[in-house]
C-alpha cells in the first residue's frame, strides 16, 4: 500500500479551498398583494363595540387554533369546524376564524422544519471538528485549540442532539406551538421593568393582541367583503355583528356603522377600483401603546410577467451592497462599467424602535429609487443574502472569543430580509426589477479587481471596499465576470466584437493593447482558466498549487 509522504501530506492540507459553486442570478418576483392602512378616530361608544366584538372573536379564534394544535397532523375536517363556529358567531366570522387557525398551525409547522434543518447543520458542523485532533487538522478540518473548547463544543453537541430528537418528536406528531398575541409580547411578562411596561399595560397588550377583528374579502359581493364593508365615496364604515352581539346594531340585519369617516390617504385610486371590481380584506387594530385604532385594507395584485435576465440585460443598473449602517451604491452601465461616482446612503438602525427602524429603511430605499431613476436605470442588484447559516451556526462557524460575538452582532443587526421584501414592494411600485445574485467573494474580489481602479477614476473621492464590491455584484447580475477583461487598463474603456479574451481561445492582439505587468499571459497566478460548474458566467479559477491568493483566507 502506497503512503504519501509527511511533507505532501502537509502541502496538500495547507492548499487553500476550491472556489464553492455559484447560484445563478435571477429576477425577484413580485410581491403577491397590497396592504394600506389609515388611522380611525372613534367615539366611546364605537371603541366599546370594537372592543366587545374583537374579545369575543378572540375567544373563538383561541378556542379553534387548539382543536386544530389537538388535530396534529390528521386529516383535518375544517368544514366541522366551521360549523361549530357559526352557531356561536356567523358563517363569515367562523370561516375567517378557520382559515387563520389553518394557517397559523402550518406556519408552526413549518418552523418545525426550519428548526430541525438548523439543528442538523450544527450538529453536522460540530462531529466534524470534534473529529479532529486538539490543536490539529483531519483533512481540510481544523480541530478545536485546547482541550476545554473541546469538552465545551461537546457538551453543546450533546445539548444540541438533544434537542434535535425533541423536535423530531414534535414533527412526527403533528404537535406546533403558537402563542397568538406573540412569544416576544408573552415573554416580557416576566421581565416588565427591562420591557418599560407595568402589569396594567402589559395586560391591556396582551388582551388586545389576542383580539379577532379580520374579515377576509369576497369577489362576487358588494363593496368586496359581506362582513367589514367600507364605501369609497361615502366614506363609512361597517360591520356585521356576531350573533350574541347583536343588540348592539345601529344599521339593519344586525350592522354596526361606525361613526367617524373612513380614508385611505394612500393609493386610494387603487382600493377604489380593487372595491368596485374584486375582493378586499379588512383588519381592525388596536395600538395600547398610543391608544389608536387603525384600519388595514389588503388585496391581491393582478398577476404580471415578469421578464428575463435576457431581456434586462441591455439596462443599466444599480447595484447595492447591504452592510450594517449604510448601504453602497453603484451606478453600471449595460456593459458593467461604473457610471460616476459611488454613493453611499446612510442606514442607522441601532438603538431606536422598530417604526424608526422601519421608516429609516423606507427612507434609504427612497433614496435608492431616487438614484436609480435619476440615472436611467430599470434594474436593481442587490445579493440573495439572508445569513440564515450564519446566525444559526454562528458559534461553531464565526470565530471564536470577542472577535466572533462581534462579528454575529455585526449580523444580526443586517436587516437582510426586510431590506429585501420593502425593496421589491416599492421598486414594484416605481416600475423597476430587482435581481439577487449569490453573494460568493463579492467584497474580496471587489477589494482586489475594482478598488484600485475605482479610486483612480474618482481621486478626490475616499472609495471603499464595500462600493467596489457593489461593482462586482452589478457585473454579476450582467452575467460577467468579475475580474476586468484582460488588456483592458481603464474602467471606462470598452471592447469591440471580437476583441474580448475568452478563455481555451488564442487572444486577439488587435486593439487590445499591452498587458498590465502583473497579469502577463502564462503566468501561473493570472491565467484565466473555465469554472468547473459555475452557473454565474465568472469563467475562471484560482489554481490550486499558488498560495498566498485571496480565496485562501475564507469567503468575502
Amino acid at each position: 500500500m502506497f503512503v504519501l509522504p509527511l511533507h505532501i501530506k502537509e502541502r496538500i492540507a495547507s492548499m487553500p479551498p476550491r472556489l464553492r459553486t455559484f447560484g445563478e442570478p435571477f429576477v425577484v418576483a413580485l410581491p403577491a398583494g397590497i396592504r394600506i392602512r389609515t388611522r380611525l378616530r372613534v367615539s366611546a361608544v364605537d371603541r366599546v363595540v370594537l372592543c366587545q366584538v374583537g374579545e369575543y372573536l378572540g375567544r373563538l379564534a383561541g378556542h379553534d387554533l387548539a382543536e386544530r394544535c389537538r388535530l396534529g397532523r390528521e386529516d383535518v375536517d375544517r368544514a366541522c369546524r366551521k360549523r361549530t363556529l357559526t352557531a356561536a358567531s356567523s358563517s363569515r366570522w367562523a370561516g375567517a376564524i378557520t382559515r387563520t387557525g389553518d394557517n397559523q398551525w402550518q406556519r408552526g409547522h413549518r418552523n418545525l422544519l426550519d428548526q430541525r434543518g438548523r439543528l442538523q447543520r450544527a450538529i453536522r458542523h460540530l462531529r466534524a471538528r470534534l473529529t479532529a485532533p486538539v490543536g490539529g487538522r483531519a483533512g481540510r478540518v481544523r480541530g478545536y485549540a485546547n482541550r476545554a473548547e473541546r469538552w465545551e463544543k461537546q457538551r453543546r453537541l450533546d445539548l444540541l442532539t438533544g434537542r434535535l430528537a425533541r423536535v423530531e418528536a414534535r414533527i412526527a406528531q403533528g404537535r406546533v406551538s403558537v402563542v397568538r398575541g406573540g412569544r416576544r409580547l408573552l415573554h416580557s411578562r416576566q421581565h416588565l421593568e427591562a420591557a418599560g411596561l407595568t402589569e396594567a399595560q402589559w395586560r391591556q397588550r396582551w388582551q388586545a393582541a389576542r383580539w379577532f377583528l379580520t374579515a377576509d374579502g369576497e369577489a362576487d359581493k358588494r363593496l368586496g367583503n359581506e362582513t367589514i364593508r367600507v364605501h369609497p365615496q361615502e366614506g363609512w364604515s361597517e360591520l356585521k355583528l356576531p350573533v350574541p352581539l347583536v343588540h348592539l346594531a345601529n344599521q339593519p340585519h344586525g350592522r354596526y356603522r361606525l361613526s367617524c369617516p373612513v380614508t385611505f390617504s394612500y393609493r386610494a385610486e387603487a382600493w377604489a377600483a380593487q372595491v368596485a371590481s374584486g375582493a378586499v380584506r379588512y383588519d381592525f387594530f388596536y395600538r395600547p401603546e398610543r391608544d389608536r385604532w387603525y384600519l388595514d385594507a389588503s388585496w391581491t395584485h393582478p398577476r404580471r410577467r415578469v421578464p428575463t435576465l435576457a431581456e434586462l440585460a441591455g439596462c443599466p443598473r444599480v447595484a447595492v451592497d447591504l452592510n450594517a449602517g449604510h448601504l453602497d451604491c453603484t451606478v453600471l452601465d449595460h456593459s458593467g462599467n461604473p457610471v460616476g461616482q459611488p454613493v453611499t446612503i446612510p442606514l442607522l438602525l441601532d438603538g431606536v424602535s422598530a417604526p424608526a427602524r422601519d421608516g429609516r429603511l423606507r427612507a434609504a430605499i427612497s433614496q435608492l429609487i431616487t438614484l436609480a431613476k435619476t440615472h436611467g436605470c430599470q434594474v436593481i442588484a442587490i445579493e440573495d443574502l439572508d445569513f440564515a447559516d450564519a446566525r444559526t451556526e454562528g458559534r461553531e462557524t464565526l470565530g471564536r472569543g470577542q472577535r466572533g460575538r462581534r462579528f454575529r452582532r455585526v449580523v444580526a443587526g443586517i436587516p437582510t430580509g426586510r431590506f429585501r421584501d420593502r425593496l421589491t414592494q416599492m421598486c414594484a411600485n416605481q416600475g423597476l426589477w430587482v435581481v439577487a445574485v449569490d453573494p460568493a467573494y463579492t467584497s474580496r474580489w471587489g477589494r482586489e479587481h475594482w478598488l484600485i481602479p475605482l479610486q483612480t477614476k474618482t481621486p478626490s473621492t475616499i472609495v471603499t471596499v464595500h462600493q467596489a464590491a457593489a461593482v462586482v455584484i452589478g457585473r454579476r447580475s450582467l452575467g460577467h465576470r468579475a475580474r476586468r477583461r484582460p488588456g483592458v487598463p481603464l474602467t471606462h474603456r470598452r471592447m469591440g466584437a471580437g476583441e474580448s479574451y475568452r478563455p481555451g481561445r488564442p487572444r486577439s492582439r488587435a486593439g487590445a493593447g499591452p498587458d498590465p505587468p502583473a497579469r502577463r499571459t502564462g503566468s501561473p497566478i493570472w491565467d484565466a482558466r473555465p469554472a468547473a460548474a459555475t452557473g454565474s458566467g465568472l469563467g475562471f479559477r484560482w489554481p490550486r498549487t499558488v498560495r498566498g491568493h485571496p480565496s485562501a483566507t475564507g469567503s468575502g
